[in-house]
């Protein structure tokens, strides 16, 4: 019989506005074949449109899926790595069977997961569990980033996605941040 892998990655880590997301999907051998034949792969690899696209394909593919996230407050509170973390254990609690295995993209292990885990850099190319994964983090963070863009329009969110692009960094000089900016990450921006 086969473990129940599940494969998790996160997206938003080095964003300068946001949340960070994570997401761990699990998959069965069938599911991971049909998903290649679709076209997944890292989801910074795949256009916006093909992010979309896979979105449903993956949630009816998969054994279980689950987002987890860390508000900017947890990232200026903990730092990033603790937050990604809670992160990634939120979206692990969230699956209907916990798995026997967790398939973590990247070399960091995960401090707050009892289980067994195995870290696989470049993970995205390696496993489609972490491939699918990353895809349903990135397409919903982004998602929230453009909603939460009307929110706070002065910022590029529609665009950047929270990223420090030239525009973002320079709109927070001159008109300050909001609630929801990482306040431990714009020292060297705001001395400017």
């Amino acid at each position: 019989m086969r473990r129940n892998i599940a494969g998790i990655d996160e997206v938003g880590r080095g964003a300068l506005f946001g949340p960070v997301f994570a997401s761990s999907t699990s998959l069965s051998k069938e599911a991971e074949d049909k998903l290649l034949k679709y076209g997944l792969k890292d989801s910074k690899k795949l256009s916006p449109k093909k992010r979309a696209l896979l979105v449903p394909i993956i949630k009816s593919l998969a054994n279980s899926w689950s987002i987890g996230q860390a508000s900017a407050r947890e990232i200026d509170l903990y730092g990033i790595r603790t937050a990604t973390e809670k992160a990634m254990i939120r979206a692990v609690n969230k699956l209907k069977l916990k798995p026997d295995l967790l398939l973590i993209d990247g070399n960091l292990s995960l401090r707050l997961w009892d289980g067994k885990q195995e870290n696989l850099i470049k993970g995205e190319d390696k496993s489609a569990s972490i491939a699918a994964a990353s895809v349903l983090a990135k397409v919903s963070r982004d998602l929230l980033i453009k909603q939460l863009a009307i929110k706070y329009p002065n910022y590029g969110l529609e665009t950047n996605v929270g990223y420090g692009t030239t525009f973002h960094c320079k709109q927070i000089i001159e008109i300050g941040t909001t609630p929801l900016h990482r306040k431990s990450f714009l020292s060297k921006i705001q001395s400017v």
